[in-house]
């Protein structure tokens, strides 16, 4: 399992054991699924829809996703929250890895999304199907995953993305609105600039009652990379700039002792995985100021292309 700073101890109010519990999950949930196979399987950058097994991240949160396409269960009695469902073959292994964790399907209420291309949500068909759970977006987000096509204002929008099965979308969150189910809370933070839709989401995640008391504050955190279609300029666009610039910020100021992204190489989960370092100090204002200098690299080059 994960190194547990002392420092942690306190965040969230989770000071003692009875505190930081949630409440009884399924036996095998609460078995510790070790992070070693997932690292040892898989590879920093890695195949989108290569099987990868499943690890319990911590306490009610765990990784289902393939090794290159991040998928996010948190787990509660009342009902489970999945965040993205990577590509409609990425899916089948998602509901794989639910069930070697024990999860029914049928028992997780919400899906999620961090950003809506088929590589994150073209398999939101699939699990909606498969589990009865409503989809849940940003108003950004939703025209995308009800149509089945990238939207025209996004920056990737002439990559030749394939369309996705459309899907309904039953909830619409808006930026800083709080999800609730059961024990869980989690955080929607429009981070709009890779799209138009994209979404953080941050919750806080503590020991079982098998382990000592330890909560993390956890933050999902959306890909954020200034990738386009070749024809795309980001400087012909200063609105989508300023939206870049602001969810950067955003992104430094998140509650973030564990950091996640879409595609796990983006945080480096594979290496801190292998290192033990996977709740370090600063992972997400380190994030945002890397992406931040990837945005500017960007524009200088299209400036000097002129």
């Amino acid at each position: 399992m994960f190194a547990r700073p002392v420092a942690l101890l306190l965040l969230a109010g989770c000071t003692s054991a009875q505190t930081a519990q949630p409440a009884a999950m399924p036996a095998l949930l609460q078995a510790g699924f070790s992070s070693t196979q997932f690292a040892e399987q898989c590879e920093p950058w890695d195949e989108w829809d290569k099987p990868a097994p499943p690890f319990r991240i911590l306490g009610n949160s765990w990784y289902v996703g393939t090794c290159g396409i991040a998928s996010i269960l948190i787990a509660d009695p009342a009902g489970h929250v999945l965040i993205d469902s990577g590509t409609e073959t990425g899916a089948e292994v998602i509901l794989a890895n639910l069930r070697t964790i024990s999860v029914e399907p049928t028992d997780v209420r919400y899906i999620l999304a961090s950003h809506e291309h088929f590589d994150h949500v073209g398999g939101h068909a699939v699990l909606a199907e498969a589990t009865g759970a409503e989809i849940v977006a940003l108003a950004e987000a939703a025209p995308v995953l009800e149509s089945g096509k990238v939207s025209p204002d996004d920056p990737q929008a002439a990559a030749g993305h394939p369309n996705m099965t459309p899907v309904a979308v039953a909830r619409i969150v808006a930026d800083g609105e709080v999800l609730t189910l059961g024990d869980i809370s989690i955080t929607a933070h429009a981070t709009p600039g890779h799209s138009p839709g994209a979404t953080s989401w941050t919750w806080t995640a503590c020991t079982g009652p098998e382990e000592p008391p330890v909560c993390r504050r956890l933050a999902y955190v959306d890909s954020l990379s200034p990738v386009s279609a070749d024809s795309y300029r980001f400087g012909d666009h200063p609105d989508v700039v300023a939206a870049f610039r602001a969810s950067l910020a955003k992104v430094a100021a998140l509650p973030c002792d564990e950091l996640l992204t879409p595609h796990p190489s983006a945080s480096q989960l594979i290496e801190k995985l292998r290192s033990g370092s996977i709740a370090v100090a600063g992972q997400c204002q380190a994030y945002a100021r890397a992406l931040g200098e990837r945005l500017d690299k960007r524009l200088a080059e299209e400036a000097a292309s002129d």
